[in-house]
Protein backbone atom coordinates (compact mmCIF):
# COMPACT_ATOMS: atom_id res chain seq x y z
CA UNK A 1 0.00 0.00 0.00
CA UNK A 2 1.35 3.39 -0.96
CA UNK A 3 -0.09 6.84 -0.38
CA UNK A 4 -0.23 7.33 -4.16
CA UNK A 5 -2.26 4.15 -4.56
CA UNK A 6 -4.68 5.29 -1.86
CA UNK A 7 -4.95 8.74 -3.45
CA UNK A 8 -5.53 7.20 -6.87
CA UNK A 9 -8.25 4.87 -5.52
CA UNK A 10 -9.91 7.79 -3.71
CA UNK A 11 -9.67 10.06 -6.74
CA UNK A 12 -7.69 12.73 -4.89
CA UNK A 13 -4.15 14.08 -4.91
CA UNK A 14 -1.43 12.57 -2.71
CA UNK A 15 -1.08 15.81 -0.69
CA UNK A 16 -4.78 15.51 0.21
CA UNK A 17 -4.27 12.00 1.59
CA UNK A 18 -1.16 13.17 3.45
CA UNK A 19 -3.00 16.19 4.91
CA UNK A 20 -5.89 14.07 6.16
CA UNK A 21 -4.10 10.94 7.39
CA UNK A 22 -0.42 11.89 7.59
CA UNK A 23 0.88 8.42 6.75
CA UNK A 24 -0.02 4.80 6.05
CA UNK A 25 -0.19 4.33 9.81
CA UNK A 26 -2.77 7.14 9.97
CA UNK A 27 -4.89 5.46 7.31
CA UNK A 28 -4.85 2.12 9.14
CA UNK A 29 -5.59 3.87 12.46
CA UNK A 30 -8.64 5.50 10.91
CA UNK A 31 -9.85 2.18 9.49
CA UNK A 32 -9.52 0.56 12.91
CA UNK A 33 -11.23 3.45 14.69
CA UNK A 34 -14.15 3.38 12.26
CA UNK A 35 -14.55 -0.36 12.81
CA UNK A 36 -14.13 -0.25 16.59
CA UNK A 37 -15.83 2.94 17.66
CA UNK A 38 -18.96 3.16 15.55
CA UNK A 39 -22.55 3.83 16.59
CA UNK A 40 -22.96 0.64 18.64
CA UNK A 41 -19.86 1.47 20.67
CA UNK A 42 -21.02 5.05 21.22
CA UNK A 43 -24.44 3.82 22.40
CA UNK A 44 -22.86 1.43 24.93
CA UNK A 45 -20.59 4.15 26.29
CA UNK A 46 -23.57 6.51 26.69
CA UNK A 47 -25.49 3.78 28.54
CA UNK A 48 -22.51 3.07 30.79
CA UNK A 49 -22.10 6.74 31.66
CA UNK A 50 -25.76 6.95 32.72
CA UNK A 51 -25.29 4.17 35.29
CA UNK A 52 -24.45 5.63 38.67
CA UNK A 53 -23.52 2.41 40.48
CA UNK A 54 -19.79 1.72 39.89
CA UNK A 55 -20.22 -2.07 40.11
CA UNK A 56 -22.99 -1.97 37.50
CA UNK A 57 -20.82 0.25 35.31
CA UNK A 58 -18.10 -2.39 35.45
CA UNK A 59 -20.45 -4.79 33.64
CA UNK A 60 -20.36 -2.48 30.64
CA UNK A 61 -16.61 -3.15 30.29
CA UNK A 62 -17.50 -6.67 29.14
CA UNK A 63 -20.19 -5.45 26.73
CA UNK A 64 -17.90 -2.79 25.29
CA UNK A 65 -15.00 -5.25 24.88
CA UNK A 66 -17.28 -7.69 23.06
CA UNK A 67 -18.68 -4.97 20.77
CA UNK A 68 -15.23 -3.63 19.84
CA UNK A 69 -13.70 -7.03 19.17
CA UNK A 70 -16.64 -8.31 17.14
CA UNK A 71 -16.66 -5.21 14.97
CA UNK A 72 -12.94 -5.19 14.27
CA UNK A 73 -12.41 -8.83 13.29
CA UNK A 74 -12.04 -8.15 9.53
CA UNK A 75 -9.78 -5.12 10.01
CA UNK A 76 -7.71 -6.71 12.78
CA UNK A 77 -6.55 -9.58 10.59
CA UNK A 78 -5.52 -6.99 7.99
CA UNK A 79 -3.51 -5.10 10.59
CA UNK A 80 -1.74 -8.22 11.87
CA UNK A 81 -0.64 -9.05 8.32
CA UNK A 82 0.33 -5.48 7.52
CA UNK A 83 2.34 -5.22 10.73
CA UNK A 84 4.64 -7.96 9.54
CA UNK A 85 5.39 -6.00 6.38
CA UNK A 86 5.49 -2.48 7.82
CA UNK A 87 6.89 -2.04 11.36
CA UNK A 88 5.28 1.40 11.75
CA UNK A 89 1.89 -0.29 11.46
CA UNK A 90 2.80 -2.87 14.11
CA UNK A 91 3.44 -0.03 16.59
CA UNK A 92 -0.14 1.15 16.12
CA UNK A 93 -1.50 -1.77 18.12
CA UNK A 94 0.88 -1.05 20.98
CA UNK A 95 -0.23 2.58 21.03
CA UNK A 96 -3.91 1.55 21.10
CA UNK A 97 -3.29 -0.83 24.00
CA UNK A 98 -1.58 1.94 25.98
CA UNK A 99 -4.58 4.19 25.35
CA UNK A 100 -6.97 1.42 26.46
CA UNK A 101 -4.98 0.95 29.66
CA UNK A 102 -5.14 4.67 30.44
CA UNK A 103 -8.88 4.94 29.79
CA UNK A 104 -9.63 1.92 31.97
CA UNK A 105 -7.96 3.68 34.87
CA UNK A 106 -11.03 5.93 35.15
CA UNK A 107 -13.31 2.96 35.83
CA UNK A 108 -10.94 1.57 38.45
CA UNK A 109 -10.72 5.00 40.11
CA UNK A 110 -14.52 5.13 40.13
CA UNK A 111 -14.71 1.75 41.88
CA UNK A 112 -12.01 2.82 44.34
CA UNK A 113 -13.72 6.10 45.22
CA UNK A 114 -16.95 4.20 45.86
CA UNK A 115 -14.96 1.85 48.14
CA UNK A 116 -15.98 -1.15 46.05
CA UNK A 117 -12.59 -2.59 45.10
CA UNK A 118 -11.75 -5.99 46.56
CA UNK A 119 -10.05 -5.70 49.93
CA UNK A 120 -6.26 -5.69 49.55
CA UNK A 121 -6.37 -4.91 45.83
CA UNK A 122 -4.29 -1.87 44.90
CA UNK A 123 -5.23 0.46 42.03
CA UNK A 124 -2.47 -0.66 39.69
CA UNK A 125 -3.24 -4.36 40.14
CA UNK A 126 -6.96 -3.72 39.65
CA UNK A 127 -6.25 -1.82 36.43
CA UNK A 128 -3.88 -4.57 35.26
CA UNK A 129 -6.60 -7.19 35.85
CA UNK A 130 -9.25 -5.16 34.00
CA UNK A 131 -6.88 -4.48 31.08
CA UNK A 132 -5.83 -8.12 30.81
CA UNK A 133 -9.28 -9.66 31.03
CA UNK A 134 -10.77 -7.24 28.50
CA UNK A 135 -7.96 -7.88 26.03
CA UNK A 136 -8.44 -8.69 22.39
CA UNK A 137 -6.32 -11.80 22.77
CA UNK A 138 -8.58 -13.28 25.43
CA UNK A 139 -11.64 -12.58 23.26
CA UNK A 140 -9.90 -14.15 20.26
CA UNK A 141 -8.87 -17.24 22.21
CA UNK A 142 -12.26 -17.85 23.81
CA UNK A 143 -14.58 -16.92 20.93
CA UNK A 144 -12.61 -17.52 17.75
CA UNK A 145 -10.33 -20.37 18.81
CA UNK A 146 -12.34 -22.19 21.50
CA UNK A 147 -15.72 -21.60 19.88
CA UNK A 148 -17.47 -19.78 22.72
CA UNK A 149 -20.43 -17.69 21.65
CA UNK A 150 -20.01 -13.95 22.08
CA UNK A 151 -22.87 -14.07 24.60
CA UNK A 152 -21.09 -16.71 26.69
CA UNK A 153 -17.84 -14.69 26.57
CA UNK A 154 -19.57 -11.49 27.65
CA UNK A 155 -21.46 -13.18 30.49
CA UNK A 156 -18.32 -14.94 31.74
CA UNK A 157 -16.31 -11.72 31.54
CA UNK A 158 -18.90 -9.74 33.54
CA UNK A 159 -18.95 -12.41 36.28
CA UNK A 160 -15.16 -12.70 36.34
CA UNK A 161 -14.58 -8.94 36.52
CA UNK A 162 -17.04 -8.63 39.40
CA UNK A 163 -15.57 -11.61 41.24
CA UNK A 164 -11.99 -10.33 40.96
CA UNK A 165 -12.48 -6.59 41.31
CA UNK A 166 -15.63 -5.86 43.33
CA UNK A 167 -15.99 -6.36 47.06
CA UNK A 168 -18.70 -8.90 47.92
Amino acid sequence: MTLSAVARAAGVAVPTVSAIFGSKKGIVAELLDQARFGQDYQALVRQAMQVSDPADRLSFAASIARQIYESEIPVQSLLRGAGMLAPELASLESERESERYEVQGHLIDYLYQARLLQKGLDLRSARDILWTLTSRDLYRMMVQERGWSADKYESWLKQTLHRLLVRP
